[in-house]
């Protein structure tokens, strides 16, 4: 389908030479699509913490966005969700989910007791699916990295058992990232461990079903958002007036930009010009498919 053609394009446009997007072959659009069939019930989690200099730390404005268009675009049609940040990322992600009018605000995910904590929602929520958008994973030295290769663990409740659980009870799971470093993009580790600095040490562990990568992880909650579009006959995608005020919005609940450090409306150093090209193209895309 030339529309998987397009969208797998303008995702793997790469503005902030990440270096991963080059070494991989195209993204699973349409194993993807196929997945997204039958949502019914789905988790959404999201959160990356970023150390400031007085060692406090706070989520990275990559993450809330994208998961709250996601979110926005399942409620839409129905579907109910879940959404799960911890602490560090709780006020942006509540920012996020309230601008784009969600009506679902997040469940915050406890410091300990984690496991148990997962488990009881995957057995009490029933979900028919797991999306997981800019999450840390766990690498196979048992910790959480950042892209420098630092442990982040006391940053972080530890999540990592979500992709493993769910699949036990035959959810399917998608993860987006666009460093390697993110939960579920284990199943790519040839490609980060041989062109992404650091990548044989932060590299995930964890392999969801479908793994996605962008040159901003925020950008596939418009991608999956424009499929989700085409399964409801309706275009679910924000404007770009309505994107600035999320950006905004999370700013505003103390979120930085995950690569400056600074509490400003930037994502991965790329201006929000950037950002909404990347938008606009998404939506010409989906407006030329549905006619």
């Amino acid at each position: 389908m030339a529309f998987f053609d397009k969208l797998d394009s303008i995702m793997r446009e790469d503005p902030g030479k990440r270096g991963l997007i080059p070494s991989l072959p195209a993204n699973p659009v349409a194993e993807l699509n196929e997945a997204l069939d039958g949502t019914k019930r789905v988790i959404l989690l999201t959160g990356f913490p970023i150390r400031l200099a007085d060692d406090k730390y706070i989520g990275e404005t990559d993450g809330p966005l994208g998961t709250a268009n996601i979110a926005a675009s399942l409620e839409k049609m129905g579907v109910d969700i879940l959404p799960l940040t911890d602490d560090e990322g709780f006020k942006p992600f509540t920012a996020a989910l309230k601008t784009v009018g969600c009506k679902t605000t997040p469940v915050l995910i406890p410091a300990i007791n984690t496991d148990e904590f997962i488990r009881q929602q995957l057995d009490e929520f029933n979900p028919t699916h797991v999306i997981t958008l800019e999450r840390p994973g766990k690498a196979r030295d048992g910790h959480y990295h950042n892209m420098r290769g630092n442990i982040i663990d006391d940053m972080l409740a530890d999540t990592t058992i979500i992709i493993e659980e769910a699949k036990k009870r035959g959810i399917t799971t998608i993860s987006v990232g666009d460093g390697g470093n993110e939960i579920g993009m284990g199943a790519l580790r040839e490609a980060i461990e041989a062109h992404v600095p650091h990548g044989e040490v932060i590299c995930a562990s964890e392999c969801a079903q479908v793994s996605l990568v962008s040159g901003v992880s925020n950008w596939w909650g418009w991608g999956i958002s424009a499929l989700l579009s085409l399964k409801h006959g309706k275009n679910l995608l924000p404007d770009k007036e309505l994107e600035m005020d999320m950006i905004k919005a999370v700013v505003a609940a103390g979120s930085v930009d995950g690569c400056t450090k600074e509490n400003v409306i930037t994502v991965d150093n790329l201006s929000m010009e950037v950002h909404l090209d990347i938008l606009n193209k998404v939506r010409a895309a989906l407006a030329e498919e549905l006619g």
